[in-house]
């Protein structure tokens, strides 16, 4: 089983590992360096190619060195090998953005003084950011969770904002201001851990029965969305389905930069039909209702599609 060496993605991969030995199947950790985790002085909008943290994992397993990668969901770019297959998807944890404060007596985000640094590393939550509080000084933010919290306890930042699901993974407590999920739409994916495998290989086959039908129910249509629009990580977008009584309500939007324009869609789509028809349907609607502007706007910014 191949893993990244950071805190986040070893415990992701032991919660993995887990659930498998509890079915009687033992697995080895192989660690696997990423280029994501060696050029931590950029912004990942900067990083050339998709799939920084994946790409390198995905070279072993397509060479038979590892049988099984667990990652991040939302790291995983849209376009994949074809030898490679997502064999399953775990229940979903929160996949909602929270914000750590310096000062711990903060409570909201309208709270945080005129013109306070704000640390991410996320294209998505920057312009959203800059939507809620265009006074907000926005500074990139890398490295391990840890040591974005040390970074900010250290004073670099008055407020940093991370996944909620990572602080629960690690078991970390800390004092947290919760951003609404209708102002602040999470990423694709987000909080979801997924097992990766080759095709027809035994892995799959043992993998499959950690898949969550709810959660995949969920992810692929933000997928398929999320592939729809294109631009990789240097597109301001989110998308958030919520799966319930046979629909799935979906939260869609495409930022500019700046967080001032946007466009957003609120749906609801039919799982008694094929899901990703409708998940096409609104990511066309989406560029043709000012998305693709937006998107190529991004794309000439700071890299290409």
């Amino acid at each position: 089983m191949g893993s990244r060496g950071s805190p986040l993605a070893l415990r992701q991969t032991e919660i993995v590992q887990d659930k498998l030995q509890s079915q009687g199947i033992e697995t080895e950790l192989i660690l696997v360096k990423t280029s994501g985790d060696v050029f931590l002085d950029k912004p990942l909008h900067q990083l050339t190619g998709f799939g920084v943290f994946v790409a390198e994992i995905d070279e072993r397993m397509l060479s038979g060195e590892i049988d099984l990668a667990v990652h991040s969901m939302k790291d995983l770019p849209t376009k994949r090998p074809e030898e490679l297959t997502i064999s399953a998807i775990l229940k979903r944890d929160s996949p909602y953005d929270i914000m750590l404060c310096r000062n711990g007596s903060t409570k909201s985000l309208e709270e945080l003084k005129k013109g306070a640094t704000v640390g991410t590393s996320s294209m998505r939550r920057t312009a959203q950011l800059r939507r809620a509080r265009p006074d907000l000084k926005i500074i990139n933010l890398r490295g391990n969770l840890h040591t974005r919290m040390r970074k900010l306890d250290e004073g670099e930042y008055d407020a940093i904002v991370l996944a909620k699901a990572g602080l629960e993974r690690m078991g970390l407590e800390r004092d947290y201001v919760p951003l609404d999920g209708e102002r602040f739409v999470p990423s694709a994916n987000q909080g979801t851990i997924i097992v990766v495998a080759r095709k027809g290989s035994k892995a799959e086959f043992y993998s499959r029965t950690l898949d969550d039908a709810h959660s995949r129910a969920e992810t692929m249509i933000e997928r398929k969305i999320l592939e729809t629009v294109g631009g990789g990580c240097v597109v301001p977008m989110a998308v958030h389905a919520i799966v319930s009584n046979g629909q799935a309500r979906v939260l869609a939007e495409v930022l500019s930069l700046d967080g001032k324009r946007f466009v957003r869609l609120d749906e609801n789509i039919s799982l008694h039909e094929d899901p990703l028809v409708g998940a096409e349907d609104m990511g066309i609607r989406l560029m043709k209702n000012g998305g693709r502007e937006l998107v190529d706007e991004a794309v000439k910014e700071f890299g290409t599609r």
